[in-house]
C-alpha cells in the first residue's frame, strides 16, 4: 500500500472509530495545574479499579457508543479549547488513543486524568498527563503501574489522594524512592469526605516538601453534582 493510501485508511479509521461515553459536559477545571479554567470534559465508560472513595462509580458501566467525529461535533458547541478526556478509567477504551490524538489535531489543549494502571507509552505526546498514583487508602495501590513514570514529562502531573497520615507518609516514600518531583509537578489531594486540606496543608509546611496541595474546586462549587 502506497503511503498516501495508507495515510487516507488510517484517517477513515479513526472517523469510524467509536468509544463509549458516559457524559459530556461544560464546566470548570477543578484540578490540576489548569484549576478554575472552564473546560469541555468528555467522560468514557468503564475502570478496572473499584477505589474507595470513588464519586463516579456511575461511569463504571453507563454510557452510549458514539464515533470520534460525533464527539467532535458535539464538543463545538463550548467555546473554550480547554478538554479533560476522563472516566472511569478512560485508557480502558483502546480507542482513547484515537479519541486523543484528534482532539489534538483538531486543536484543543487536551489533558487525560488516569488511574495509572494502564500503559500510558502510547499516549499522544501532546496530551496533559494527570496521573494518579493510588494510595493504601483507595484499597488498589497494588493496582499502580510504575513503569508508566518512564512516559511522563515535565508538563505531565502525578497525583496522590490523600485519605489519612498513613497515606501521606506511603506518598513521601514514593515520591523519595522514585524522585517524583524531579519528573514533574506532584499533587496531593485530600479525599474530600475524609480528610481537612488544612491537615495536608500542615504536613506539608513541616515537611517542607515541593509539592502542589490540590482541594477539588468544583466540590467546593457544587458538590458530589454529577456533570459538575
Amino acid at each position: 500500500m502506497d503511503p498516501d493510501t495508507q495515510a487516507n485508511s488510517l484517517t477513515l479509521n479513526a472517523q469510524a472509530a467509536e468509544c463509549r461515553v458516559n457524559e459530556i459536559f461544560f464546566s470548570l477545571q477543578g484540578e490540576s495545574i489548569k484549576v478554575g479554567l472552564p473546560t469541555i470534559f468528555i467522560r468514557l465508560t468503564g475502570c478496572p479499579l473499584r477505589c474507595t472513595y470513588c464519586d463516579t462509580a456511575y461511569a463504571f458501566h453507563e454510557g452510549q457508543k458514539m464515533t470520534i467525529d460525533a464527539i467532535i461535533q458535539d464538543i463545538s458547541q463550548y467555546r473554550t479549547k480547554h478538554v479533560t478526556v476522563t472516566g472511569g478509567e478512560p485508557l480502558a477504551q483502546r480507542t482513547c488513543h484515537e479519541l486523543l490524538a484528534r482532539l489534538c489535531d483538531e486543536g484543543y489543549q487536551v489533558s487525560l486524568e488516569t488511574s495509572g494502571a494502564i500503559d500510558i507509552a502510547n499516549v499522544d505526546e501532546r496530551v496533559m498527563k494527570i496521573m494518579d498514583i493510588k494510595t493504601p487508602g483507595s484499597s488498589e495501590a497494588e493496582k499502580n503501574y510504575f513503569n508508566n513514570l518512564a512516559y511522563l514529562t515535565i508538563k505531565d502531573q502525578i497525583k496522590f489522594v490523600i485519605s489519612d497520615r498513613t497515606d501521606y507518609d506511603w506518598s513521601k516514600q514514593k515520591m523519595n524512592e522514585f524522585k517524583l518531583t524531579d519528573i514533574c509537578e506532584v499533587l496531593l489531594s485530600p479525599e474530600h469526605e475524609a480528610l481537612s486540606p488544612t491537615d495536608i496543608a500542615e504536613w506539608i509546611l513541616e515537611d517542607k516538601l515541593h509539592v502542589r496541595l490540590q482541594v477539588q474546586l468544583h466540590k467546593y462549587l457544587w458538590g458530589n453534582v454529577p456533570g459538575k
